[in-house]
């Protein structure tokens, strides 16, 4: 399973955003982003989520939960 987190660098280790469980020994892959890209990354996830979560022919799922 792929799972991509948001983490910041504090006294020179990485402080995860949010709460995983990750095994022990697991291998994780590290992308540094400039204050810059980080923006545009941000910037261009939203769009693409945007037209996921507002899209109204999906509210047929909420009432199936």
């Amino acid at each position: 399973m792929v799972k991509t987190v948001w983490a910041t660098v504090r006294d020179g280790k990485l402080e995860l955003l949010e709460s995983i469980e990750l095994e022990e020994g697991s291998q994780v892959l590290v992308t540094v982003l400039s204050s810059d890209e980080k923006g545009f990354w941000q910037q261009a996830s939203q769009t693409s989520l945007n037209k996921i979560w507002d899209n109204s022919e999906e509210d047929v799922y909420h009432e199936l939960l």
